[in-house]
């Protein structure tokens, strides 16, 4: 079942085109990554389907159905980093964020608060929290009302590797509460780590979408070592089947389409040649790797 499906969707700023035909479904209970460069249409996407900039062409639906209201409530966002009063403390903040949105109440408060690790530091000035600290507090304002999605752009923008690893193990643990997450990023590596599917944009235009194991699946590569590594390659090139063949430091990486050869032909193909392999092991192809073939 999706909670989002996106009918492509245009938009554009005079002569910039923001978006073009874009369209892919969200499903229920993903960790879903919105990948892209600077200016790929990330920022704009999230904007139309929250209702705060209309489409030039294009539809999309919540639940089902055109966006209302009533769904929106429903879903918890995080577009910037919310222009919380530094002099007061995190609990008087989300009071404020309580009163405009209308959802949650002081249990609520306190709940969230529990949820971002931040209820011990309820009291405190959110002056005196660090970044990693003030983004959780973000999140906290965003899960009042206990959303069933929660839409995040750069949830780990400017954080230092403990403030991204704190972000990351939120996301995985509101997740598995059984949120649906939506999250913009560029922090590829950290993407993989905890999102099931993606949608990457490239200039406005959907060039991948689905699964992270389906965008990564049209090849597989293995890493393949021998004494002779120049006698290797010379092989490993004659295999019918590969693609592509690339020496790296860790070895020689061979990249076969479709799973059309087994590890067990590549490696009598080497053996019946006279070449004995000292590794042989599948090398599954990092997110990070596909991205910037798709968008280079």
């Amino acid at each position: 079942m999706s909670v989002l499906q996106i009918h492509n969707l245009s938009k554009s700023y005079g002569k910039i085109k923001a978006l073009s035909d874009v369209s892919f479904d969200v499903p229920k209970g993903a960790v879903f990554g919105l990948l892209g460069p600077n200016g790929s249409g990330k920022t704009t996407l999230l904007s139309i389907i929250l209702d705060i900039l209309g489409a030039d062409a294009g539809s999309f639906a919540w639940f089902g159905e055109p966006s209302t209201f009533v769904h929106r409530q429903r879903i918890g966002s995080l577009l910037e980093t919310p222009n919380f009063y530094h002099y007061l403390s995190a609990v008087q903040n989300l009071r404020i964020t309580q009163s405009i949105s209308g959802r949650g109440d002081d249990a609520a408060i306190d709940e969230v608060l529990k949820t971002v690790k931040l209820y011990d530091r309820r009291n405190s000035k959110f002056s005196t929290y660090s970044l990693g600290m003030k983004q959780r507090l973000a999140i906290a304002a965003a899960l009042l009302g206990n959303p069933e999605i929660l839409l995040l752009d750069e949830p780990t923008n400017g954080l230092d590797p403990v403030g991204i690893a704190e972000i990351r193990e939120l996301i995985k643990s509101l997740a598995a509460a059984g949120h649906t997450i939506i999250m913009a990023s560029h922090l590829l590596d950290e993407v993989e780590k905890v999102c099931d599917h993606v949608a990457i944009l490239k200039y406005g235009k959907l060039i991948a979408s689905g699964s992270v194991a389906s965008v990564l699946a049209d090849e597989d590569c293995y890493l393949i070592n021998a004494h002779n590594k120049e006698r290797l390659i010379e092989l490993i090139h004659q295999i019918p089947g590969v693609s592509k063949v690339i020496e790296t430091q860790e070895g020689v990486e061979c990249y076969i389409k479709d799973g059309q050869l087994s590890a067990e032909s590549i490696n009598q193909y080497c053996f019946q040649h006279d070449l004995t392999l000292n590794q042989l092991s599948a090398k599954r192809k990092r997110l990070e790797e596909k991205f910037f073939e798709l968008t280079n």
